[in-house]
């Protein structure tokens, strides 16, 4: 599969709509608010902010909803995230996802898949879902 280099425009289009999706954030109890945004490699972007719930289990992050919506809409080729988070009322930080997304994001996305932790469009950081799951166990594991 050839490897498509992102536009600049896109990656701060990415991490804009992942720092406005953090306000939809329903975090009564973590008060963290995290947002993201996951680009299709058609050029989509499907969007996720994190739910808690009393019971905490339940919970969902940011990431993993931006993947479901995707794949519930039958979308599962995917070239970048970018995420957004931090506390309540607070400067945000670089994000990392943690490990449930990064496996999550393990079962649809090579290697190479790019991840942007964003502070705003102009600020943030630029990650390959190896650096962050450098022994990621996924589809190919299965193989027989």
């Amino acid at each position: 599969m050839e490897k498509k280099q992102l536009a600049e425009a896109d990656v701060r289009r990415l991490c804009a709509e992942a720092v406005q999706m953090r306000e939809m954030s329903y975090a009564p109890y973590s008060h963290f608010l995290v947002g993201a945004a996951l680009l299709t490699k058609e050029g989509k972007i499907f969007t996720g902010c994190n739910i808690e719930n009393a019971a905490y289990t339940p919970s969902v992050c940011a990431e993993r909803t931006a993947l479901f919506k995707a794949v519930s809409e039958g979308y599962r080729d995917f070239s970048a995230i970018a995420i957004s988070g931090g506390p309540e009322g607070g400067p945000l930080q670089y994000c990392a996802p943690c490990g449930v997304c990064r496996q999550v994001m393990a079962e649809f996305c090579s290697g190479d898949f790019r991840i942007f932790l964003a502070k705003s469009e102009e600020d943030y950081e630029s990650h390959t879902l190896m650096e962050l799951l450098p022994m990621r166990f996924g589809p190919e594991n299965l193989e027989t």
